[in-house]
């Protein structure tokens, strides 16, 4: 199957599925689900029910400081590598706060951690961040991009915006308090998927439905084969951020190598097609169309609701006019003990959701735990965060990604309890120091015998200098344009455009948010560099940095270099970079920026700014 879609030049395309159709694969009349032999196919390790297995055997047993460890050094051991020492507590605590709040600590904060000596210093120091605002800011940058928030559409036809999501935020708010809440990550998915269902649905909950709701619409939205595109994008959607399946690929023929039928995508695009957008006020009402507020779209949630529910015929070889037999809303034939059983309950999005988040399921579980773990080393246990099926990678550690899964169950599927474990082990607190003899085993560090080193986010570094000058505002809600001079916001509270993604964001790897994103990019451009250097965003910052400082003082001195360089690197400066800056600020200016502001912009721009150890 090929499904690309141009629009503005955005291109838009499901990789696996254009692959499958290169390879010239015969598209039948008649799925192959009747003849599949589904035992066979569930011993793929994807399929198999997470287990927890004993701790492996160690020989050292002093370093193990969570379960986690266990699995890591057993590995270690295994392949003759030796382990990190742990990283000093100035690179812990940088390393925590941006971590879990996108934001360094400001030298207040550091210097308070480095003066407490006592034994659970740093415990409570996870636990002071986990408890912030900005954990669930930092988290939820992670999540949007999982379900490709946007609050436009690619196209636009004339002035046309019907299809605009500008209230789109209700949904950022809503998923940044539920991380903040830690509302339990199965209650998570079931309202994002059918909170209009559930009995006693506060009306705070609706933005939840943005999940659905805030995906792709066409116009001409009453032909079937625009209808056909807008399922297909939700079926892609879905399954890939919550099961890390690619069933949009068994669209227009069973997938040539997952157990995933034409009448498995059917049967989830049956449950799309009895569902339909809707403008509802925040009080849960809905809007006539004719009324001022629907014009005005002031105070509204972009949710869904059951339409007539209807079961979808099988489009043979993706055609819509071309139909074959009926196939029943119902759940993957694969994660179900035996035939699925079909959705009754109206569309059947709350069935759906039970399917996918009950403990039976072999995959949900593994998959946001992967996607966990990855924002915390660089690299999830399955390097394929979206694909756990047989084109993706097979886990490195899949004890220890089972260990973790039945875990997080086991403790009500509590995010913030999963991000204690990561960060509270001696695998996270490694350094991030090379070493020849471990690279040559294992050159790109599967194993973690240490710390990857990892480049910022566009959200913690722009956030990062906006600290820096102290002109962060911590104001959530509705979205502003980045470009705007006067937003000084945590960037997750930037407006997100599928038709035109903003410059900063697009040049530091923002990830297009036409589809759903399972990793970010990390990419070295001409592009970046000449934004740092000349850009107004960076030339402005460094004057407010420079006044943060010296004021109207242009006489800056050796304590001034060591304030700048721990309010931006948290550290002080060594012997040589305090001759190199004196030497530096001694000289007259060639510019229209000052000697100390020309020298705040240089350390704004430099490697350890844009960097965690």
């Amino acid at each position: 199957m090929t499904r690309i879609f141009q629009f503005n030049g955005i291109l838009v395309s499901l990789i696996v599925c254009l692959y499958v159709s290169l390879t010239n694969i015969k598209a039948t009349e008649t799925s192959e689900a009747d003849s599949m032999n589904w035992e066979k196919a569930r011993e793929w390790w994807a399929f198999q029910p997470p287990e927890k297995s004993k701790l492996p055997k160690v020989l050292d047993h002093t370093w193990p400081s969570q379960r986690i460890d266990y699995f890591i050094l057993a590995k270690l051991e295994a392949n003759q590598l030796i382990k990190s020492p742990q990283a000093s507590k100035r690179i812990l605590a940088r390393r925590l706060f941006l971590d879990l709040t996108g934001l360094p600590p400001t030298p207040k904060e550091m210097r308070a951690f480095l003066s407490d000596e006592t034994s659970d210093a740093y415990d409570r120091l996870v636990e002071k961040l986990i408890q912030k605002k900005a954990f669930g800011e930092r988290l939820s940058s992670m999540w949007l991009n999982n379900v490709r928030y946007a609050e436009d559409q690619a196209h636009q036809v004339g002035g046309n915006k019907s299809f605009f999501y500008p209230n789109a935020f209700r949904y950022r708010e809503w998923v940044i308090n539920a991380f903040n809440s830690d509302v339990p990550y199965n209650n998570f998915i079931r309202k994002q998927l059918a909170a209009d269902l559930l009995q006693n649905t506060e009306n705070k909950d609706l933005p939840a439905l943005g999940f659905i709701g805030l995906g792709h619409k066409y116009y001409d939205r009453n032909r079937l084969a625009v209808k056909a595109e807008e399922w297909a994008e939700q079926v892609d959607t879905l399954t890939r951020s919550l099961l890390g399946l690619t069933v949009a690929c068994a669209q227009c023929h069973d997938h040539k190598y997952d157990p995933l039928t034409q009448k498995d995508y059917y049967a989830l695009a049956g449950v799309f097609a009895s569902t339909d957008l809707v403008d509802r006020m925040a009080d849960g009402s809905e809007i006539k169309k004719d009324s001022e507020a629907a014009k005005k779209r002031i105070g509204t949630i972009h949710m869904v609701r059951d339409i007539k529910p209807k079961d979808l015929n099988v489009f043979l070889r993706g055609n819509t006019e071309n139909k074959g037999e009926i196939v029943p809303r119902r759940f993957l034939q694969v994660l179900s003990k035996n035939k699925p059983k079909k959705f009754t309950q109206g569309s059947g999005r709350l069935e759906l959701a039970e399917s996918i988040i009950n403990p039976e399921n072999p995959l949900t579980a593994r998959v946001i735990v992967n996607r966990t773990w990855s924002m915390f080393f660089g690299r999830g246990l399955v390097a394929t965060p979206s694909n756990f099926g047989q084109l993706g990678t097979l886990p490195s550690h899949p004890a220890l990604l089972d260990d973790l899964a039945v875990s997080f169950m086991e403790n009500g599927w509590s995010m913030k309890q999963l991000i204690r474990e990561i960060v509270l082990s001696s695998t996270y607190k490694q350094k991030s120091l090379e070493s020849n003899i471990n690279k040559s085993i294992d050159p790109t560090n599967t194993y973690l015998w240490r710390m990857n080193r990892r480049r910022l986010s566009i959200e913690q570094w722009r956030d990062s200098i906006l600290a820096a000058g102290n002109s962060l505002d911590r104001t959530g809600g509705k979205s502003l344009e980045l470009n705007d001079k006067n937003n000084n916001r945590r960037t997750v509270y930037s407006r997100i455009s599928r038709k035109k993604l903003n410059d900063m964001l697009m040049q530091f790897d923002y990830p297009d948010a036409n589809v759903h994103s399972s990793i970010r990019s990390s990419t070295t451009t001409a592009l970046q560099k000449l934004f740092v250097l000349n850009n107004r965003f960076m030339i402005e910052h460094a004057k407010r940095l420079a006044n943060r400082i010296l004021g109207e003082n242009n006489n800056a001195k050796a304590e001034h270099v060591q304030e700048i360089y721990e309010i931006l690197y948290n550290r002080k400066p060594d012997n040589n970079e305090l001759e190199i800056a004196l030497n530096f600020l001694g000289l007259p200016s060639e510019s229209r920026l000052t000697r100390w502001e020309q020298y705040s912009h240089a350390l704004l721009a430099a490697n350890e700014m844009n960097f965690i150890d």
